[in-house]
């Protein structure tokens, strides 16, 4: 009688197992969704950072959205030029020409330089005093409380003596120090040039209000729209704009800057030997590059 019921129990589970292999089977012919096969290739050729410096929210997104035709190869900033060209022969298409686009900062003032700055003893993050009423006089500056340094996922920008500095050597151009910004004076710019022109301060105020409330602002003098059409004054500061910026139709770059006699016109990227002779013996100001327009205008905040 046990023999019997060993049997009928291993006979009613290889009939289950039958049974549910044939409806798996079936389901797998019916349910199945077709995979595009050059969708693992372009897998497999991104760099998988998950960053979403492509507008994307992941790598595969990103992918299926290649594969789909819907977005350009050239998106993806960590992989660069050679992921690319990586995508395009796997796709058969071509690579239009394209701008990296890197972070800048539109503030060159440190906390030295920054008057008017309370003892403010808040939460430590940009977001939390930038709706705090009077942590520092500039409504435009950086807070300097490292949301975008904490933001990076590559250690490209860092926090010294209170403005964020980016490391271009790092950086990769994902954009979460931009979104991270509460006050939106990190945007990202196409770099046509090793070497790019740059306003380094986002004060739309007159002069005389900007040197209430820091040392080295910009007092829109005008003096770089005397020296070339390709300043602009929007609300007392010079603007730049990269769409129609032509670094082989410029005047020498040092030129404008010497111009500017807050210093605020600061030219940045990857010196020539001749630049670095000019300076060897100076302290570089650390600023990096603006944007042809500022966006602290559009920020929510208060102070």
């Amino acid at each position: 009688m046990t023999v019997i019921t060993i049997i009928l129990a291993c006979g009613t589970m290889l009939l289950l197992a039958v049974l549910a292999a044939y409806a798996l089977g079936w389901a797998d012919r019916v349910f199945r969704v077709p995979v595009d096969p050059r969708m693992e290739a372009v897998l497999a050729a991104l760099p998988g950072a998950n960053c979403g410096g492509c507008g994307y929210v992941g790598c595969s997104e990103y992918a299926a959205a290649v594969v789909a035709g819907s977005v350009e190869v050239s998106k993806c900033t960590v992989g660069g030029v050679s992921c690319a060209a990586a995508l395009a022969r796997i796709l058969g298409v071509e690579v239009k020409p394209a701008w990296p686009y890197r972070p800048v900062l539109h503030c060159g003032a440190t906390y030295a330089q920054r008057l008017k700055r309370a003892d403010y003893r808040g939460e430590r993050t940009c977001a939390a005093a930038n709706v705090i009423s009077g942590v520092q006089g500039c409504a435009y500056g950086c807070l300097g409380f490292s949301d975008c340094q904490l933001a990076c996922d590559f250690d490209a920008i860092h926090i010294i003596n209170g403005l964020a500095v980016v490391d271009y050597e790092k950086c990769v151009g994902c954009g979460a120090c931009e979104r991270a910004c509460p006050r939106h004076i990190i945007s990202m710019v196409p770099f046509k040039a090793e070497r790019m022109l740059v306003v380094a301060c986002s004060n739309k105020d007159a002069g005389r209000d900007v040197r209430a409330v820091c040392k080295v602002g910009c007092i829109g003098c005008r003096a770089c729209q005397r020296a070339s059409d390709l300043f602009q004054m929007t609300e007392h500061l010079p603007t730049i704009d990269y769409d129609s910026y032509d670094p082989d139709k410029m005047p020498d770059l040092n030129v404008l800057v010497a111009r500017c006699p807050m210093k605020r016109i600061v030219a940045v990227g990857k010196p020539s030997e001749k630049d670095l002779a000019a300076v060897k013996d100076q302290e570089l100001p650390g600023v990096v590059m603006g944007e042809f327009r500022t966006t602290a205008d559009e920020a929510e905040w208060r102070g």
